[in-house]
């Protein structure tokens, strides 16, 4: 047993309906239901009826509600607006709360379901009979009214986006990338990289730049799971043996060779193979000037400094004057502060 979200979509006039169930309901899966029923119906209308709902709602209520930009702009893709109702107005919230009551009370009561897909599956098709079946309340079936309402619809785009959520990940130490509680495996060689992973409906798409470097089936439940590929492991006896050198030292012997005893006695203080102060430094190679880096590691080395954070901020020290303006004691906007003459 487990608590789920019902998003339920119903047109205003024929009563057609649409119901998707979720884990959770953040914007990404409210961006992800109403592209399916959207496409579902084949056309969107004028605007559309929220419930107040915080997932939309920037601010306000009713009249006055103000929606996320993000979500504004999800709406103008496909011609509508989001508009509240009124809080209390109970003939405008009754077309949105009774759809949740009905798939309680008639969907949900016993049937079993094998994953998440099977469940929206299985309610598509409880969708595709109510809509088919006659109303006594509408005299007719919510088919037949949709067909006069269907007119009225704004066209879909010729193009519609898919729906992804981008996350900013760093590959662990396990080759793994963690979405919403859930790990999956990227390359082993791209271990402490960053990645950008997007999150859709159905996949994960992990990126190192502009090259895609894996893609899974994104899993819903359960949590805390790891999703590994075979071939983004080692085969035996082919992964990197820890007797051999650190990628980042090979890269700082050839970047600058003139700091091949400052990375010997950095890597001999350090902890185990030195990997964390070895890509330390290496960033200070790729980002200070050399005019201001060399001296500096120069004379750490000469006092045996190797406290980079210390270091780094010698570096810092000399270019100081380079991209910062400091004030000057003769200029008459910065006045000499008066010393205390009672001390």
């Amino acid at each position: 047993m487990r608590k789920v979200q019902i998003a339920s979509l119903v047109m205003c006039y024929s009563r057609m309906l649409f119901v998707q169930i979720y884990p959770c309901f953040t914007r990404f899966e409210c961006k992800v239901f109403l592209t399916d029923a959207l496409e579902y119906f084949g056309g969107a209308a004028g605007r559309c009826m929220i419930d107040n709902t915080n997932v939309v709602r920037l601010k306000g209520t009713g009249k006055e509600m103000v929606p996320v930009p993000e979500m504004s702009a999800f709406g103008e893709r496909f011609g509508f607006v989001f508009v509240a109702h009124e809080v209390g107005d109970a003939n405008r919230s009754a077309r949105v709360e009774n759809p949740f009551k009905w798939v309680q009370r008639n969907f949900l009561v016993g049937r079993e379901f094998s994953d998440w897909d099977d469940v929206n599956m299985q309610a598509r098709s409880w969708c595709e009979e109510k809509n088919a079946a006659r109303s006594p309340k509408l005299h007719a079936t919510r088919r037949e009214l949709f067909a006069a309402e269907r007119p009225r619809l704004k066209a879909l785009p010729i193009f519609i986006p898919e729906v992804y959520v981008l996350h900013q990940r760093f590959v662990d130490a396990e080759g793994y990338v963690s979405v919403r509680r859930n790990r999956y495996s990227v390359p082993y060689k791209l271990i402490g990289r960053q990645m950008e992973v997007r999150e859709s409906k159905q996949r994960i798409d992990i990126f190192e730049g502009p090259r895609q470097v894996a893609t899974h089936k994104r899993v819903v439940d359960p949590l805390d799971v790891r999703v590994t590929k075979p071939e983004h492991r080692p085969l035996r006896g082919e992964g990197r043996r820890k007797t051999e050198p650190p990628a980042e030292q090979a890269e700082l012997l050839a970047t600058a060779p003139e700091l091949a005893n400052y990375v010997a006695a950095l890597k001999q203080r350090a902890y185990g193979r030195g990997v964390k102060v070895l890509r330390c430094l290496l960033r200070m190679v790729r980002e200070y000037p050399r005019e201001a880096l060399m001296p500096a590691l120069q004379t750490a080395e000469a006092y045996g400094l190797y406290d980079l954070d210390r270091v780094e901020r010698m570096i810092l020290r000399q270019i100081a004057r380079d991209y910062f303006i400091l004030s000057d004691p003769d200029d008459e906007d910065y006045p000499p502060v008066e010393e205390n003459q009672d001390e």
